[in-house]
C-alpha cells in the first residue's frame, strides 16, 4: 500500500508538471481542449443547431450564451489522476495500457457529457449551472476516475488469478 501511495504521487506530481509545462500546453492541452469544444457542440447541434465552437468555446450564436472550457475542465487532470493510479498499480504492463486507454476514453465520454449538460443547463438557469459546474459534475467526473480505476483492478485481479 505504501508502495502504491509513493508511486501514485510520485507520477501525479510529475505529470502536472510536465501538464503544467507552456509547450505541453501549447502542443497538447489547447488542442484537446478544442477538440472537446467541437465535439460537444457536434453533439449540441442535434438538439441546438446555432451552436458554434472555436477554439476552447462552445456558443449559441441564437442566444449568445457560451462556456468556456478552461483548465481543469478539459478531461486532462482527471485522466492524469487515473493515468497514476494506474500506472503506480502493480499489474502486467499490457493490462496497464489497455487500462490506460480504456479509461482515457471513459473520462473523455463522460466529460463531454459535462460539457454539453453544462451548456444547457447554463442557458435555463445560471444558479443551477453554477452548482452544477463547480460540485455535482467536479465530483461525478472523480467519481467516474474511481469507478473505472476499481473495475479495472477487479479485472486485473481477476486475471492474476487465472
Amino acid at each position: 500500500m505504501l508502495r502504491f501511495f509513493l508511486i501514485f504521487v510520485l507520477v501525479l506530481a510529475v505529470l502536472f508538471g510536465v501538464e503544467m509545462l507552456n509547450t505541453v500546453q501549447a502542443a497538447v492541452v489547447t488542442p484537446w481542449t478544442a477538440l472537446v469544444a467541437h465535439a460537444s457542440a457536434a453533439i449540441v447541434k442535434l438538439i441546438d443547431p446555432s451552436v458554434i465552437s472555436y477554439g476552447r468555446v462552445l456558443q449559441s450564436a441564437r442566444t449568445g450564451f457560451g462556456v468556456s472550457i478552461e483548465p481543469g475542465c478539459n478531461g486532462v487532470e482527471a485522466a492524469i489522476v487515473l493515468l497514476a493510479a494506474m500506472l503506480a498499480f502493480p499489474s502486467p504492463w499490457l493490462m496497464k495500457l489497455w487500462g490506460i486507454l480504456i479509461g482515457f476514453a471513459a473520462v473523455q465520454i463522460v466529460n463531454v457529457i459535462r460539457v454539453v449538460t453544462l451548456f444547457f443547463i447554463g442557458q435555463w438557469s445560471m444558479k443551477v449551472f453554477e452548482f452544477a459546474h463547480l460540485y455535482m459534475w467536479q465530483a461525478l467526473i472523480m467519481l467516474d476516475v474511481l469507478i473505472v480505476w476499481l473495475i479495472w483492478m477487479r479485472l486485473v485481479a481477476r486475471r492474476a488469478r487465472v
